[in-house]
């Protein structure tokens, strides 16, 4: 799976603070028991660092912290940056779209965004007439 090269560089600066082998297929991630870390142990250690943060930042407190955000917050980074879904739900791994459509959550400054580049709907230009004066239009948007 591709990763930031950021994400990558901070990978490799941990195989050689940890004095790994870089070819070594043993798993990166272990737990206390050196057995490869599981989703529960990435649950638990997320949890356990929001319950810290928390006292920082209250409003974590309320809120369920759990590695599914994490996913949810990098596909909601990639649709922000104009990554189209398809390839967000493949990156997901998504059979289809529609699945994909859960992460597709806007936010407020997107909005802004995507009505700044539409153009309006109506003509103002001077002459193309005003549809609230053009009566049959009004009397047929009243009979609806």
């Amino acid at each position: 799976m591709p990763v930031w090269k950021e994400t990558a560089a901070l990978l490799r600066q941990l195989i050689r603070t940890q004095d790994l082998d870089p070819a070594d297929t043993q798993p990166l991630f272990r737990n206390h028991r050196g057995q490869p870390l599981t989703r529960f142990g990435v649950r638990y250690i997320l949890a356990k660092h929001a319950d810290s943060a928390a006292s920082s930042a209250p409003s974590l407190a309320a809120k369920r912290v759990h590695p599914h955000v994490l996913r949810h917050r990098a596909a909601t980074h990639f649709l922000q940056a104009g990554v189209d879904l398809v390839t967000i739900g493949r990156w997901l791994g998504h059979a289809s779209v529609s699945a994909t459509s859960i992460y597709a959550e806007v936010d407020l400054e997107s909005k802004r965004q995507a009505v700044r580049k539409a153009k309006p709907l109506l003509n103002t230009e001077p002459g193309c007439g005003d549809w609230r004066s053009d009566a049959d239009l009004l009397s047929w948007l009243e009979s609806l």
